[in-house]
């Protein structure tokens, strides 16, 4: 799970909403080139194009009044894609039995990065199945993650 920022979700929800596409999840990153706000959206569908700039310009705009964010940023509007990012718990519930990376805030028996078969979720933690090892991941613990798509 992405950290995300829950005054930007409430704050992005309804505006997504009004055009019909419903919010996954933002991600801000920061770097040395520039920070990045990403938000994913989807709908039932797919997005497209025409989804992403309609929800760009709305968000635009309530960045600009609101101003939630210091400092120079871009903002992307996108669609999950095949390597879907996972935010919630409900997100990871829709995908037990797919194949998932976890990148961890800290070390957790001995490891911060994960990739296996995601084999369920149990309250608040994230079971996943490699190495001929099972692991129940605190979600608290969990940085990101990421389906792996398989082709």
């Amino acid at each position: 799970m992405y950290r995300q920022n829950q005054a930007l979700l409430d704050l992005f929800g309804p505006e997504v909403a009004m055009i019909g596409c419903e919010l996954l999840g933002v991600e801000f990153t920061q770097n040395g080139n520039g920070s990045i706000l990403r938000v994913y959206i989807e709908k039932e569908g797919g997005i497209d194009v025409d989804d992403c700039v309609a929800v760009s310009h709305q968000l635009t705009g309530v960045l600009e009044v609101e101003d939630p964010i210091s400092g120079q940023y871009n903002l992307e509007v996108s669609s999950p894609g095949l390597d879907r990012p996972l935010f919630t718990l409900e997100h990871y519930k829709q995908f037990v039995g797919e194949i998932i990376k976890i990148k961890l805030f800290e070390k957790y028996n001995g490891r911060k990065n994960f990739i296996g078969v995601l084999n369920a979720v149990h309250d608040e933690e994230v079971e996943i199945g490699c190495e001929e090892e099972r692991y129940s991941v605190p979600f608290r613990l969990i940085e990101r993650a990421r389906l792996v798509p398989q082709f």
